[in-house]
């Protein structure tokens, strides 16, 4: 699908990081309903909709061209995976966060692992939403409690891999109080640590998923012509 004007906005623009432009999204969903809804919410609150798809394939394809700063792509699209990883690794400035109606689960485990900045849940308010896409526009992971748990117990199949990336005590103490539901201040308050701190070190542990991925990526790019030696 090819590309739609932003709607008119009257708020203030949420910028990137250098503040010359507002953050550029592209929205993906296969229900029109669904996806001309976020859209326009989105260009109500000041964002640039760059774009939308309606599959994976389009999707990869609009944002080789519109180069947004965030993808929101629906999880449970045919082939979101491969979009996703193909997005990683031809765009590494556009930051990737799924969407789901039925909660975390592996697949969203494996969608952060391909390259994905994090999760939202589609029941999350407009205000959540605003929240992760400006998150993630900024470099930061977007987790909820669940994806943190699951996120959690994917190291721990990994560790037997002596490639994995290993947690720290810190790290791993942290990520099982957000996977027990604790708030961020909830975890400060119980760790004597900065709200911050606890930010950070969830986002050092997204960091190192992907970071380990990164081979499982090049690989993918060789076996998938993404490596410039095949045409688009």
């Amino acid at each position: 699908m090819g590309d739609e004007p932003p709607p008119e906005s009257t708020l203030a623009e949420p910028t990137t990081a250098d503040s010359r432009r507002p953050i550029a999204v592209l929205v993906v969903d296969d229900h029109p309903m669904w996806r001309d809804g976020l859209a326009r919410d989105l260009g109500a609150r000041g964002f640039t909709v760059a774009g939308t798809a309606t599959d994976a394939e389009s999707a990869t394809r609009t944002a080789r061209t519109v180069r947004p700063d965030v993808v929101l792509i629906d999880l449970y699209l045919p082939a979101v995976l491969d979009a996703i990883m193909g997005i990683a690794l031809e765009l590494p400035d556009s930051r990737v966060v799924v969407l789901s109606a039925s909660g975390p689960s592996q697949d969203a485990v494996e969608a952060v692992k391909g390259g994905a900045s994090g999760y939202l849940d589609k029941s999350a308010s407009v205000e959540d939403l605003v929240n992760a896409v400006q998150r993630a526009a900024a470099g930061d992971a977007v987790f909820t409690a669940g994806l943190a748990g699951l996120v959690l117990s994917e190291f721990g199949r990994m560790s037997a891999d002596p490639q994995s990336p290993w947690l720290t005590d810190r790290e791993s103490e942290v990520l099982r109080l957000v996977g027990k539901g604790l708030t961020v201040r909830q975890i400060a308050d119980r760790l004597v640590i900065s709200r911050r701190t606890v930010e950070n070190h969830v986002q050092g542990v997204f960091r190192k998923l992907q970071l380990h991925n990164r081979v499982e990526l090049a690989r993918y790019a060789i076996e998938h012509g993404l490596d410039g030696e095949s045409e688009e």
